[in-house]
């Protein structure tokens, strides 16, 4: 699409995806100068121009990161007010929370969650927006490691993308494999452990899964975390967690 900003003619992009993301920076094109239309769905245009000037413009929140928090919040019981963020984009992420037993507050720019004593396992299926994000797969497994009940994770955009269960497995952890899909029953506690970070999402399912478990859970390889999240340690420390970084 940007490429297509300043190419001879017109481009069309067919099955392109329809994330926010993309019409964020379609928008930001736009105020650049670019003759873009179709954004948000699947087929986009784009009628090339000689230069593109400069805008100002304010990218939107990171909405995964947004759902990585009310997963740690509604995890460990307790409730969180985040701002700066849209609720509009996580509609299918709230919705699960809302079905695990949270109680959920929308405003223009704000989220508030407020976690029941334990969570009840929900059940999922990745797919592309606006259905429930692959990217937050993970921290919902983690969700449904200490839920009541049984849960059924099915991944259907990337392939190898359960190395977290392994991982989750030994802080104690009921996961079973089945190709595209995980079974998850609920335990009442998972013990810490030393675990290791296989990319950025499984990192952060390690983390919210060490905020329960009882004693001092250690993860290894957060160079994936710090990719997606900045100052996840600090941010959770101003919460309550007691998390350090260890060099």
């Amino acid at each position: 699409m940007m490429a297509a900003c300043l190419a001879d003619g017109e481009t069309i992009i067919e099955n392109a995806a329809c994330e926010p993301e993309v019409t964020d920076l379609a928008n930001c094109l736009i105020a650049m100068g670019a003759k873009i239309s179709g954004a948000g769905s699947d087929v986009i245009r784009i009628e090339g121009v000689s230069r593109l000037h400069g805008a100002r413009h304010r990218v939107m929140p990171d909405r995964i990161e947004t759902g990585t928090y009310l997963c740690a919040a509604a995890v460990t019981g307790g409730q969180v007010r985040l701002t700066g963020t849209q609720a509009s984009s996580l509609d299918a992420v709230i919705d699960k929370l809302i079905e695990a037993g949270c109680t959920i507050q929308c405003e223009p720019d704000s989220i508030h969650l407020s976690s029941p004593r334990r969570l009840t396992a929900v059940s999922l299926r990745t797919a592309p927006y606006p259905a429930f994000p692959t990217d937050m797969q993970a921290q919902f497994m983690a969700l449904d490691c200490v839920a009541d009940g049984a849960a059924t994770i099915r991944e259907t955009i990337f392939e190898n993308r359960f190395m977290h269960a392994v991982e989750l497995q030994r802080l104690g952890a009921d996961i079973h494999i089945d190709g595209n899909t995980a079974m998850v029953r609920g335990v009442e506690r998972l013990q810490g452990a030393t675990v290791m970070a296989t990319d950025l999402r499984a990192s952060a399912s390690l983390v919210i899964a060490g905020l329960v478990a009882e004693d001092v859970t250690t993860i290894e390889r957060i160079y994936h975390l710090d990719r997606g999240y900045e100052y996840l340690d600090e941010k959770l420390a101003a919460l309550g967690a007691k998390v350090l970084r260890v060099k």
